[in-house]
């Protein structure tokens, strides 16, 4: 199976094989096409943009390490995010364990246009952050792959380890507590 991304270039899958198969030059394409979106589903999960970023470098360590694993034909990105998503797991039960510190909140744009709009606009969004963080961890997983990540049902499931009517179920659940807790943005 030979799958060709937009422009002949080879595909993830291509040069994740490459990669298994000793061709070591190919992580550098995969760390650039896959850098900014990795490090965004990280810092939804964990909320700081730091430690994302470290788990993001992390992510790519472990697939260099663990570059035979790779199973010709598998998606590349299901198995990345299934790596980083356990690393993100671990470093939240690790914090878990520890005092919590206030995290600074994102800034939002600033633009033209009705104040008044722009600060219900700003804290809508801070009320929906903060909704998915307070999710349970399986929900709040499920929602940020499916939502922010635009995996299938089936990618989620690899990933999070379940089927895919458990991760449909999941997002069941995570979208009723998200409609209760942000009821009065959205009624």
């Amino acid at each position: 199976m030979t799958l060709r991304a937009a422009g002949g270039e080879p595909s993830d899958e291509e040069l994740a094989w490459a990669l298994s198969q000793g061709d070591e030059q190919t992580l550098d394409t995969l760390m650039l096409r896959w850098q900014v979106p990795l490090r965004a589903f990280l810092y939804r999960y964990l909320q700081n943009e730091a430690d994302a970023f470290d788990l993001a470098q992390e992510t790519f360590v472990r697939v260099y390490r663990h570059r035979a694993n790779y199973q010709k034909g598998k998606r590349f990105s299901t198995w990345m995010f299934q790596i980083a998503l356990n690393l993100a797991r671990d470093h939240a039960r690790r914090w878990a364990r520890r005092p919590v510190v206030t995290l600074d909140e994102v800034p939002e744009p600033v633009g033209e246009g009705d104040p008044r709009a722009m600060t219900l606009g700003a804290e809508r969004a801070r009320a929906v952050r903060e909704a998915i963080g307070e999710l349970p961890e399986s929900l709040r997983e499920a929602v940020l792959l499916f939502e922010y990540e635009h995996k299938s049902h089936a990618e989620i499931a690899v990933i999070v380890g379940a089927s895919a009517k458990a991760v449909e179920t999941r997002l069941h659940r995570a979208r009723e507590q998200l409609r209760k807790g942000l009821r009065r943005f959205f009624s």
